[in-house]
Order: structure tokens, then C-alpha cells, then sequence
């Protein structure tokens, strides 16, 4: 997409050309905004065409113009001619409405978005100090198309299924719980994500209600900053708790109750490129001997690739 001529005056763009550039670029609107807090939102964006059409699992594309302001303590030099900044968004899901019932990606008229506040100058890291100042009935591009193959394709009926995720990764699995559930019969499912804090669970009041409507369904928030993860006299001290050490040590399923049987599991992975532990392009087929890729394999679990399904899943933008 090419770059528009655009008239400025003192250095900055002219209200008639901002107006221009959005009506060009612009395709859809924000709906609502959730803030879990400064620097986690839930953003519901609806496009002014036909829905988008995706499978539970995968991402699209927002985009908003290098022309908007950026939130206080952000600042990003404007570059010579304006450009729509984009980035790669796993689509998640509310799970239950306004009314508690249970609700799958088909179901709503709008896409929802989970999204951390970064600071930064390269492309990907100057689009989210603009999302944050977003509000309800603002512009906004979005993609028209949906993409990634993490998806349920490979779960069969009766398979158990287990999501790890850190932070905003957790937003695919929300979206492919939300289809496990309603489409039963019953299934063990666990997800876990690690987080700074207990405010970085956006989602935890929904799945604690959904834990109490499914009996075989467990959530399991771990964290790393909390005063029972840094503190050794604190209450209840259980020092910083990672995903990789909580599935190596057995915690995971002591807690879950699940056990990681590759014959009847599929593992989800998406977040921290870190925690996930792919291996490099080129590189043998094990990870990172630090990451979960490699301690799921240990397991016997295989790596899901285009041409050799597996039953080991990981969130990739490309």
C-alpha cells in the first residue's frame, strides 16, 4: 500500500487531509473498549463490510496511520510521507455475552482483539500506542482476510486439550475454548497463562464461570511478580512460577488433573517466542532445550508442521 502525498502546516497534518487519509485507509470501527488496566485492553472492532470469515484460532491484521497521535508518554517521530502502520493480531473471544451465555467467534458481528500496551520505535511496537487511545466509534483498518493454520483442525472427538500461553497469547485459546465448549460432548480441557501480575488475567472472571458450568474444564493463572512469587516471607511463598518448570515438574497435571498422554492430547503454545521454544529455520527439529517445545517432545509429543500433522501446536505469524 502506497504511501499518500499529504499537506502539513507547520510540520503536521492539516484536519482536511486527516480526514482524507482515514476515509481512504479506514474500514472499520471500534465497537467497545475494555481496559483491564493502563496497559491491557480488550478491543471489539467491526468492519463496514461482510465479517470476516476465520476459523477459532487464528489472527488478522489491524492497522491504524502513522498521522495519529500516540498516547502521553509514547512519542514516535513522524515519518516523511504518512504510512498506515499494521501488526498481526490473534482474534480472541468474549466466551460468554452481556446475557452469560456462551458465545463462539460466528456468533458476533465484531472481532475482538487482546492487546499489551508496547512502547517502541520499530513498526510492529508504534502501532499499540495508538490502539490505546482508541475509543468507541473510532476508525481503524483491518484486514479483510484471516490467516494461520493454529487451529483445531487435528482435535478429534473425545481428545483432551491443553492451552499454556503468557500474557496476550492467551486470546486464540479463549477463542478455540469458546468452540470446544459449545460444541461437547465433554472433553478434559485445561488453559494455563502465566502473567506478571493477577490484574493481567483480563479474562479470569469468565473462565472461573465457565469453570463452574464445566465440570472437566480447568483454568490455572500463574504468575511471577506477586508477593508470594518475590518475597520468601510471604504468605503462601511459591517463588516465580514459569510454564516451562510447572509442566516439567508435574504440577500442571497434579493441578489440571490431565495427564499429558500424546496418544489422547493436543498441546496448544502461544506468547513468549521464549517460553514456546521453536526451533530456529534450519535447526534440527527440537527447540530451545529451555522451552516448551522441547519438554512436550521429551513427553513424546510431535511437532504439528504443514506437511507432518502433530499434536503439538504453536502460535506462528507467517
Amino acid at each position: 500500500m502506497t504511501s499518500p502525498p499529504a499537506a502539513q502546516l507547520d510540520g503536521k497534518l492539516v484536519e482536511g487531509e486527516l480526514q482524507r487519509l482515514r476515509s481512504e485507509f479506514y474500514n472499520a470501527s471500534v465497537v467497545e473498549v475494555r481496559d483491564a488496566h493502563e496497559e491491557l485492553r480488550i478491543l471489539r472492532v467491526r468492519p463496514d463490510g461482510e465479517r470476516v470469515s476465520l476459523q477459532a484460532g487464528q489472527y488478522a491484521t489491524l492497522g491504524l496511520g502513522s498521522w495519529e497521535a500516540c498516547i502521553a508518554g509514547s512519542h514516535d517521530a513522524q515519518p516523511v510521507r504518512p504510512q498506515l502502520i499494521r501488526r498481526a493480531y490473534s482474534v480472541a473471544c468474549s466466551m460468554l455475552d452481556e446475557s452469560s451465555s456462551l458465545v463462539r467467534l460466528g456468533d458476533c458481528e465484531y472481532l475482538e482483539f487482546y492487546v499489551a500496551l508496547v512502547r517502541g520505535k520499530s513498526p510492529e511496537l508504534r502501532l499499540t500506542p495508538r490502539l490505546f487511545r482508541l475509543q468507541p466509534g473510532d476508525r481503524l483498518y483491518l484486514g479483510p482476510h484471516a490467516h494461520g493454520r493454529y487451529t483445531l483442525a487435528g482435535v478429534q472427538p473425545g481428545d483432551r486439550v491443553v492451552f499454556a500461553a503468557t500474557g496476550t497469547g492467551e486470546a486464540p485459546h479463549n477463542a478455540m475454548l469458546a468452540e470446544l465448549l459449545a460444541s461437547g460432548p465433554p472433553r478434559p480441557i485445561a488453559s494455563v497463562t502465566c502473567v506478571r501480575y493477577r490484574k493481567d488475567l483480563a479474562y479470569l472472571r469468565v473462565h472461573r464461570e465457565l469453570e463452574r458450568r464445566f465440570a472437566k474444564y480447568r483454568y490455572l493463572g500463574l504468575t511471577t511478580r506477586e508477593p508470594e512469587n518475590v518475597d520468601p516471607q510471604a504468605s503462601g511463598y511459591v517463588g516465580k512460577r514459569y510454564l516451562q518448570e510447572y509442566f516439567e515438574s508435574g504440577d500442571f497435571e497434579r493441578d489440571s488433573g490431565i495427564v499429558l498422554d500424546p496418544k489422547q492430547t493436543h498441546v496448544y503454545l502461544s506468547g513468549n517466542p521464549a517460553m514456546v521454544g521453536l526451533p530456529t529455520p534450519g535447526a534440527a527439529s527440537s527447540g530451545s532445550i529451555n522451552g516448551m517445545v522441547a519438554i512436550l517432545q521429551r513427553r513424546g509429543f510431535r511437532l504439528d508442521e504443514p506437511d507432518c500433522p502433530g499434536n503439538l501446536h504453536c502460535e506462528r505469524f507467517w
